[in-house]
């Protein structure tokens, strides 16, 4: 197919809102037929449009450690099904070895077929995380797992419609039996919940296809697939200009950083600009080994959080799409925990460890502190089968992600109370978290003072309070418990994060504040409290000395803005001023 040298701008702006329209309804679709507290309620899931070859092609803003990941998980498909994909088809997978982020996203793939020629004209697809698909605790994200086998059902490839019917027998198969045929773990939960959400998914691509194929009866195929190549070469050409701006202002085509988890492990990064075509190498070198706990993190998930980076620092607005990584080439050493092996356990990797990665890729260009680097990943539940007499009781698990305080840049503070980077979730309403679940909401409130202090502030932590009711199993898998979120150029590092357990004395005993640690999963009773406080963000830049009391007092409702409401810039925009001047 042979595309002209130069797109109507208006004509390309129309199609990139119309390809992102599509995936907005997609969005829609899935949160209104959707019935787990985990989509419905917190939205912990991604819609996305994807070429023919796999590619994206644009998606509605919602889970940034999805999108990137997505795409792989397609063309691992299309591979593996060659020539064997057919109409009434719709494919399912969630392991890391074929694109997935962690077992508890599960991603539906369904291709769209020209109605004429019977050929695959798109992808559409939808990945989704499931607050159960079994694993050795309720809510599959154990903290203390060693093994990918621990964390869950693991699918590489299953066609969960062919031909139109729905392969409700095998999925039972893959999500309650087979996992709880590992020692010490169970099958799905609360496999209704999950089955449901599975058709909202596979509801919500063919909406997704129904208005591809309006579009493309309105416009015609072969212009709207002329410029769903433009929009990904306008995002190529995005970044490469983004790339020359940065090695021209800080005459440097050479950029590095490196930061480490709690346990130590670095995550290392060099850059490596070439100036005349606008192209990079982002090499991870120097990144610590595979870890035997679950902080390992697929490679899809670290070009899920380069592509990120790519698109939150240009300085325009265009779809997030595989053209924001045709510059970059990546490299990443086998073996590391930014490339395990197909064994390793990876579930807080997702969620945790591709936190770091971003902070790292925006130390390394100057685009801000760090953020508090974490998702404060809580699950609780209770039921499954029992590790010592293999008894099996009804059970249900619950998740949620909590806010901490982002990292300030050179034009602003950072945000209070907010979900950063990777994660875009909503946190669980107290009114359904405490109608829905055994849960009292104690407390739920800003963590004043645990920003980092500068000349821009970091943003507050949250302070998030668990009443028990009943007896249950709780887990907290978290990081920033032992270093704190840096601040830049003089600023102010953010506090870490801490996880208190209330446990309460039998009669005529004193109750106990326990300190979890940042991993810990415990069998809690009812009454006692678990306590929450998640990190701030790093400052920028040194305060003076006469602003560093103010800046140490309570601060105003205005959260997260410049005390001028001065616009947010981005990365492109001051290197463009700078160059300018």
């Amino acid at each position: 197919m042979t595309k002209t040298n130069k797109p109507d701008p208006i004509t390309l702006s129309l199609f990139s809102n119309r390809f992102v329209s599509c995936a907005e309804a997609m969005s829609k679709s899935l949160q209104q037929t959707s019935i787990s507290t985990n989509i419905k309620e917190r939205l912990d899931f991604s819609c996305a449009v994807f070429s023919p070859t796999g590619d994206l092609i644009a998606n509605f803003p919602n889970v940034p450690v999805h999108l990137g990941a997505m795409s792989y998980a397609i063309k691992y498909q299309m591979k593996l099904h060659e020539g064997n994909i057919n109409p009434g088809d719709v494919l399912m997978s969630n392991s890391p070895t074929a694109g997935g982020s962690h077992l508890p996203d599960i991603t539906i793939m369904t291709p769209c077929f020209d109605k004429t020629t019977n050929e695959i004209i798109f992808f559409t697809a939808s990945r989704g995380h499931h607050s159960d698909i079994g694993g050795i605790l309720p809510g599959s994200m154990p903290p203390n797992s060693t093994a990918l086998t621990e964390e869950g059902a693991e699918i590489i490839t299953f066609k969960i419609v062919e031909g139109g019917k729905w392969n409700g027998a095998t999925l039972y198969d893959l999500l309650v039996t087979q996992p709880g045929k590992v020692e010490g773990s169970s099958g799905c939960r609360n496999y209704k919940d999950v089955e449901s959400d599975l058709k909202a998914q596979v509801a919500a691509n063919h909406k997704g296809i129904q208005l591809l194929h309006l579009l493309c009866h309105e416009f015609g195929l072969s212009l709207v697939q002329e410029y769903m190549f433009h929009i990904r070469d306008n995002a190529e050409y995005a970044v490469r200009n983004l790339l020359r701006t940065v090695s021209r202002t800080t005459g440097q085509t050479e950029l590095s950083a490196v930061d480490y988890l709690d346990d130590g492990s670095p995550i290392a990064l060099h850059i490596t600009i070439d100036s005349a075509s606008g192209s990079a190498t982002f090499d991870f070198s120097g990144t610590g080994p595979e870890l035997r706990g679950n902080l390992n993190a697929p490679i899809s998930v670290v070009h899920s959080a380069v592509i990120y980076c790519a698109r939150a620092m240009l300085g325009v607005d265009i779809p997030l799409n595989s053209g924001c990584l045709a510059p970059i080439t990546i490299h990443i050493p086998d073996g590391s925990l930014l490339s395990p092996s197909p064994a390793a356990a990876v579930c807080g990797g997702n969620v945790m460890t591709s936190q770091r990665v971003v902070d790292v890729v925006l130390r390394a260009f100057g685009a801000a502190a760090a953020s508090q680097g974490c998702c404060n990943n809580v699950t609780f539940g209770a039921g499954g089968k029992d590790p010592l007499t293999g008894h099996v009781t009804p059970g249900w698990g619950y998740y949620e992600t909590v806010a901490g305080g982002s990292g300030a840049t050179e034009e602003q503070d950072g945000v209070s109370g907010v979900h950063v980077h990777m994660t875009n979730t909503r946190i669980t309403d107290p009114e359904i978290l405490e109608r829905r679940y055994p849960i009292l909401l104690r407390r739920f409130e800003f963590r004043e003072g645990s920003g980092g202090v500068g000349l821009r502030r970091g943003g507050d932590g949250v302070v998030r309070e668990y009443q028990l009711l009943q007896d249950l199993q709780l887990s907290i898998l978290s990081e920033r418990r032992a270093i704190r979120p840096y601040g830049l150029h003089g600023g102010g590092d953010g506090q870490t994060g801490l996880n208190l357990w209330l446990k309460r004395g039998a009669a005529g005993e004193k109750d106990r504040v326990i300190n979890l640690g940042g991993k810990a999963t415990a069998k809690m009773s009812k009454n006692d409290v678990f306590i929450l406080l998640t990190p701030g963000g790093g400052a920028w830049g040194a305060a003076e000395a006469t602003e560093k009391v103010a800046r140490s007092q309570p601060r105003t409702a205005n959260r997260g803005l410049t005390s001028d409401f001065a616009p947010r810039g981005s990365v492109y925009d001051r290197h463009s001023m700078a160059e300018s001047a």
